[in-house]
């Protein structure tokens, strides 16, 4: 019979039960390594200040390591019974070890136990996040050498305006990706504390190493007030989501722009044919999916933001179970950024320009405004000069 961390000798309504556990379970084998990983820094810290000898310590590592192979090889599991990781991985210690098992808990909570484990993922996500959006850059600027010089029509409100380049547009989305960087690498820094210790929000009875986790766990600092420590959660998880959603707003921006340039009425960019779909009925049909997918999934990390904001809001200081429902839209959100960015770099490296379509789309008017400062190299007022250009397109010429 699987025992529960909380257990107080008493069975939960069977339907209470399944309302309040809900997928955590499910989710929570997303996390099983980093709980581990945490609960070896814990262990080792509770062998430093006496609570474990040195035996104990050594068995509780070597079980967690197991453990953390079971799950990469597919073999561990949590099941709904057992509500969360932190229960599966403390029954199996108990199971396995007996008395270290039960003490592996001691100084801290379930609270501060997600919040490490979730601190450890978020870190990992954001680096990796970071990762593919330099190789993105990459494949941008290989995408830019190669097509860069082809000059075609600059849009303002969805008509033509000035004379653009392929090289000018791409460079955009990479100095606008270089800013997307410089957010992530600024909510890593602010994610990069170690809550572990903090226990269920105020502080352990007994006095814990928290220097040493931290240090064991790679954070750059020790997050101190145990209340703000359950305050940030919801806070951080918002803050990173709104990073992450300005790769997404980029990739919305891209997406519309190729959807109109690749229309064969005008036919600038032009999409691999196995980067299409077809139509169940119109046989004709090459469609732009990959890009109307890419322009809305930008609404869909919103609304994870939206989400993770909604429920963090309205909350006393001190943990609420209300929080626990912010993890599904994070793993959501990074798994949905991940995939993102390699589509892009998977894009820009296919995407193809079409020369003689861009020179096509440079039609007269593209060049009024190169006109109009003609007349004004020739001495003539800006003003006046505008008036005689403009009298052409106005109709009145």
């Amino acid at each position: 019979m699987t025992k529960k961390l909380w257990d107080k000798g008493y069975e939960v309504n069977k339907e209470v039960e399944d309302f309040i556990v809900g997928n955590d379970y499910a989710l929570d084998m997303q996390l099983v390594k980093y709980d581990c990983i945490a609960s070896i820094a814990h262990a080792r810290m509770l062998g430093r200040i006496g609570i474990l000898n040195k035996k104990e310590v050594k068995m509780l590592v070597s079980e967690l390591n197991s453990i953390i192979v079971l799950w990469e090889n597919g073999d561990f599991k949590i099941s709904k019974e057992q509500e969360d990781m932190h229960t599966a991985i403390e029954n199996r210690l108990t199971e396995k070890l007996g008395g270290p098992g039960k003490k592996i808990h001691t100084g801290r909570s379930r609270n501060d136990q997600v919040l490490t484990a979730l601190r450890l993922y978020y870190k990992d996500s954001l680096k990796e996040c970071i990762s593919l959006s330099e190789q993105l850059i990459t494949s941008m600027k290989a995408f830019s050498s190669k097509y860069g010089e082809i000059a075609l029509p600059g849009y303002t409100h969805t008509r033509k305006a000035m004379p653009s380049s392929v090289g000018l547009w791409t460079g955009a989305f990479i100095d606008s990706m270089k800013d997307n960087i410089k957010l992530l690498n600024g909510v890593f820094e602010i994610v990069d504390q170690s809550p572990l210790g903090t226990a269920a929000g105020y502080g352990s009875p007994i006095t814990l190493d928290r220097e040493f986790t931290a240090r064991e766990l790679g954070f750059a600092r020790v997050q101190e007030n145990p209340i703000y420590v359950q305050m940030s959660r919801g806070k951080f998880e918002a803050s990173i989501l709104h990073a992450i959603s300005q790769i997404m707003l980029d990739f919305n921006k891209i997406a519309s722009d190729l959807i109109v340039f690749s229309m064969p009425e005008l036919g600038y960019y032009e999409l691999p044919v196995n980067f299409t779909t077809g139509s169940s009925m119109m046989p004709n049909k090459k469609n732009p999916d990959i890009l109307e997918r890419m322009r809305a999934n930008y609404h869909v990390m919103m609304a994870y933001e939206s989400e993770v904001k909604g429920i963090s809001g309205n909350l006393m200081t001190g943990y609420n179970g209300d929080i626990q429902l912010t993890k599904e839209p994070m793993l959501n959100g990074f798994s949905l950024a991940k995939r993102s960015i390699r589509i892009g770099s998977l894009l820009f490296m296919n995407l193809r320009v079409n020369r003689k379509n861009c020179k096509r789309g440079l039609t007269e008017d593209v060049y009024a405004t190169h006109s109009e400062y003609n007349l004004v190299h020739q001495g003539m007022p800006f003003r006046d000069a505008y008036t005689q250009v403009g009298r052409k397109y106005s109709g009145k010429e």
